[in-house]
């Protein structure tokens, strides 16, 4: 439940709180956003909060990866194997790689630019949004919270950075696949192995394939999650002043002068 109804005079809103997460409007660098599209795409339209093209992005990257073994190419191609990744890579899936992998750049950096003139309008509009909401299941309100300390969690394990600052879908979504990436990359076992001693055979036991996916999930989530807490603190500062300015601005305070 919200306390907060829009009215027809309002054409734009900064933010939105819901149950599942805070979704608002802010200045980004269209370059940083398509820069993380070619990392992973998808990812720089998690960044927009374009969550419905972003996870399709993201799932298009994994099943086209995987099904072409670009990740493997990339390995013999750093170890100068040449021969052995063009052996590896399948041509029927890896064309159909290239032309969404540019489009899913190009559209993350034109969209930023769209969202950034989106924000000054909002920013100039400065209508009221929902602070609080509240549900069966969640509750989600406006604070201010620590950029360090999501960095922090998002060290630990992916995805609990976005769970500190209430981004449950992002974060949801995080675990879930660094569980994926972990057990396929069997990287916990060649930790163990290591642990032991046995250094030729925690290197063998590694699936260079879904490896490589482990790096860019990492640094994602610890950029999404302090951009957001950065931002989030901001829209919070934004909302009391507006609060307090309309309605305690009013009352003058007259502080009597000593004689």
């Amino acid at each position: 439940m919200n306390n907060f109804k829009p009215t027809n005079e309002e054409r734009r809103f900064k933010a939105h709180v819901s149950i599942f997460g805070t979704t608002q409007l802010h200045l980004r660098n269209p370059f940083i956003i398509a820069w993380w599209s070619a990392a992973f795409p998808g990812f720089g339209h998690l960044l927009l909060s374009k969550y419905l093209r972003g996870y399709t992005l993201f799932l298009w990257e994994i099943l086209i990866n995987v099904m072409t073994k670009l990740n493997l190419a990339m390995v013999y191609s750093f170890t100068g194997n040449f021969e052995m990744a063009k052996e590896v890579v399948e041509p029927r899936w890896f064309l159909l790689y290239i032309p969404v992998y540019l489009f899913a750049i190009w559209d993350s950096y034109r969209t930023a630019v769209d969202l950034n003139k989106v924000f000054l309008l909002a920013e100039r509009e400065n209508a009221d949004f929902n602070s609080y909401s509240i549900g069966a299941f969640e509750i989600n309100y406006l604070d201010k919270r620590r950029p360090s300390m999501a960095v922090l969690w998002s060290l630990f394990m992916p995805g609990m950075g976005q769970l500190y600052i209430h981004r449950v879908a992002t974060g949801t979504f995080s675990l879930i696949w660094m569980i994926v990436f972990v057990y396929f990359s069997n990287v916990l076992i060649a930790i163990h192995l290591l642990f032991l001693g046995d250094i030729p055979q925690a290197t063998q036991v590694l699936n260079p394939q879904w490896l490589l996916f482990i790096p860019s999930l990492y640094g994602f989530a610890i950029y999404d999650s302090y951009v957001n807490t950065v931002e989030n603190n901001k829209l919070f500062e934004s909302e009391q002043r507006k609060f307090l300015s309309e309605n305690y601005q009013q009352y003058r305070v007259k502080i009597p002068s000593k004689q």
